[in-house]
């Protein structure tokens, strides 16, 4: 068998994987809207017509977004279960889950994101409650 002939094989077997994937983007409608996909990449100067595109951009943005989220979440419980070692009697009847601006961050800087927040940037769980159920 020549080795030419078999590159040709694989390619073709990737092309039509590639084919199928973008086949299988039509029928499927991601989390976030093609109209919102459009507007972005329209306002980065990225013109397309093709809704399988549109859809490929929308599918990697659902990724990265939910990636940053899962990394945010376990940024979250690491810093909560440090808390937690601190002050475990008070913490024992509050499990809950809360996500700062510094976990976020965090999880962003992993992927090339540096993000930095003005010093009056409310990150606080109490921050907007009300005085009365802050010590609930």
């Amino acid at each position: 068998m020549n080795q030419n002939q078999g590159g040709n094989d694989a390619r073709h077997d990737d092309d039509s994987a590639l084919s199928d994937f973008l086949a299988s983007l039509m029928d499927y409608t991601p989390t976030i809207p093609d109209e919102l996909v459009e507007h972005y990449l329209a306002k980065s100067g990225f013109q397309c017509p093709d809704v399988r595109l549109i859809r490929l951009v929308a599918v990697a943005t659902q990724k990265f977004v939910a990636e940053v989220a899962s990394g945010a979440l376990q940024q979250c419980k690491a810093r909560q279960s440090a808390v937690v070692k601190d002050k475990r009697d008070k913490q024992q009847k509050d499990k809950r889950l809360i996500l700062t601006m510094e976990d976020l961050s965090k999880a962003l800087r992993e992927y090339g994101v540096n993000v930095k927040h003005q010093e009056y940037f409310a990150d606080s769980p109490s921050t907007g409650m009300d005085p009365a159920s802050r010590d609930e």
